[in-house]
């Protein structure tokens, strides 16, 4: 039987992967350090890239690997250190001197202006002439032979705001080749792509490295690094434990390298006890401004003690569904019941009155819907709880409590570093989402929407998080989960719901479920019409 971890043909086929030559290093850090305060992100990291290779650097939530990304890149100065970029000494103060010496970045979350287009995105700050319009027609030529040369397609006239997030990825990419990016560094480039465009994604990550481009690959996903990558080195707690050529290691012995000790990765759900339906949901349907609505006729139930999982590519109305079970956009027809309570378009529930519902949410987007970056770690915990008299003394915070709770909740679910006062943008993106995750868990709730649960959290959290999953549905609670991640939704759910289309057009048990039949599902490759509501009580 194929280990879906560790086969490299189920991301990229392996007849495309080639072993590179002996190549003078195209980047080497010797002893980096760098420390915020008290956080030490990086301790005497020394890291040699070879010129012309795809170089994976992997590590738990808070290991530094993003920092130590930073600091090539130009966002951060090191303490001390020496940088080389082909084998010459380099000063990198900004991103402007990165790129003068050859690095580009595509960042974990884009660095683009939904209201501009793709060409005026790509030029911003590159521009070749004080006239506007010779600039445009210049780099116009000189992006349309990149997008050829590479396969990057891209509208160059379409709106940001209105592609999908693989095409927004290319147009990153793109915006590093027209700025003659020889180093291309990527921070978890594949946390908010399906496994399609992940595919897509490494073909064109390969046609770049056969042309000279040097690839590092910061991700948390073993299955892609032993896909893609050359070579991969290893971080933990702020400093490099380990290299290895990826053909001489596996994912098994990365992951232990990763966390410091034997990751299972499987879990023992046994049979759901399923109870009464706590989420009801009939005829749901969400106009949008076209003719198509975002949902329509959506029709499911969520007992006590499941977990059910929507499978999707993205777009498909997953995100709407989640927002208006939450509480956050109001629907045009249907009926919801929440936990014994009916909603309809003419009596909603906000946000704080779902809360009250004993419903939790933990949302897809973290930086848009689950805290604000500039608050300190202990306000984003306890944000949509303020007012619980847990936090408050009479009129005024209980400040001591809510540093203590947030001490708390960062000890119960390996929050780093451990410190309330530090702000929440300081925090690497799998810390900020074991923070939300801990602050929705930890409310006991009877019912669970979470969106995305393990989207950029490494392999030791995604058992940490997938277990309270399961311990939360044992114990009873409702648990409706999105998730673009095929394997995490086979591996929780008891049952799969498949939506395409702002419809629900299957629904599988979770037993039964393989990745090929939900793939071909996710693209209603057999014109699936609608499946009936579910029935069970």
């Amino acid at each position: 039987m194929v280990n879906p971890v560790t086969d490299r043909s189920t991301v990229l086929p392996q007849a495309e992967k080639a072993s590179p030559a002996v190549l003078p290093a195209a980047i080497q850090l010797t002893r980096i350090c760098k420390s915020f305060g008290p956080v030490r992100a990086n301790h005497n990291v020394n890291i040699t890239i070879a010129a012309g290779s795809i170089h994976g650097i992997i590590g738990e939530n808070g290991a530094g690997k993003s920092t130590l990304m930073s600091i090539l890149y130009g966002f951060y100065e090191t303490d001390s250190g020496l940088i080389e970029v082909d084998g010459k000494p380099v000063t990198i103060t900004s991103p402007q001197a990165a790129i003068a010496v050859g690095i580009g970045m595509v960042h974990q979350h884009f660095m683009l202006i939904d209201t501009f287009t793709v060409l005026e995105n790509i030029i911003l700050g590159a521009e070749t002439s004080t006239l506007l319009n010779p600039g445009l027609a210049e780099a116009r030529i000189k992006l349309q032979k990149l997008e050829d040369e590479y396969g990057l397609n891209v509208d160059l006239d379409a709106m940001i705001g209105e592609l999908p997030v693989g095409e927004q990825q290319r147009v990153e990419i793109l915006k590093a080749l027209y700025r003659n990016a020889r180093i291309l560094i990527l921070d978890e480039p594949t946390g908010v792509l399906t496994p399609q465009e992940t595919t897509q994604l490494f073909r064109i990550l390969r046609a770049l490295n056969r042309e000279g481009v040097t690839i590092v690959l910061i991700t948390h996903k073993l299955k892609e690094i032993m896909a893609i990558t050359d070579t991969v080195s290893v971080m933990r707690a702020g400093e490099m434990v380990a290299h290895r050529k990826t053909e001489a290691t596996d994912a098994e012995e990365l992951a232990e390298l990763m966390v410091g000790r034997k990751v299972f990765g499987t879990i023992d759900r046994g049979t759901a006890a399923c109870g009464e339906p706590l989420l009801k949901v009939t005829g749901l349907r969400v106009d949008s401004d076209g003719a198509v609505p975002l949902l329509d006729d959506i029709s499911f139930q969520v007992r006590a003690g499941e977990i059910v999982g929507i499978a999707g590519v993205s777009g498909n109305g997953q995100s709407e569904l989640l927002e208006v079970l939450s509480g956050i956009r109001g629907f045009d027809a249907g009926e919801i019941m929440l936990n014994g309570r009916q909603v309809s378009p003419d009596h909603l529930c906000d946000p704080k009155a779902v809360r009250g519902l004993k419903t939790a949410h933990v949302p897809e987007d973290r930086h848009r819907l689950g805290m604000v970056t500039r608050f300190s770690a202990q306000e984003s915990s306890i944000l949509g709880y303020q007012d619980s008299a847990v936090y408050n003394r009479g009129p005024f915070f209980d400040l001591s409590r809510i540093k203590a709770e947030c001490r708390r909740l960062m000890d119960g679910f390996d929050v780093r570093p451990r410190h309330p006062e530090i702000l929440s943008a300081n925090m690497s993106g799998g810390n900020q989402q074991k923070l939300i995750l801990a602050r929705e868990i930890d409310k006991d709730p009877e019912i669970l929407l979470v969106g995305q649960p393990t989207r950029g959290v490494d392999i030791g959290a995604i058992e940490f998080i997938h277990r309270q999953l399961v311990e939360l549905r044992n114990r009873g609670t409702a648990v409706l989960m999105v998730s673009v991640e095929l394997d995490e939704v086979m591996k929780l759910s008891d049952r799969i719901l498949v939506m395409f289309g702002g419809r629900i057009v299957a629904e599988v048990a979770g037993p039964d479920a393989d990745e090929k039949t939900l793939g071909l599902m996710m693209a209603n490759a057999h014109g699936c019409t609608p499946a009936p509501a579910d029935t069970h009580a």
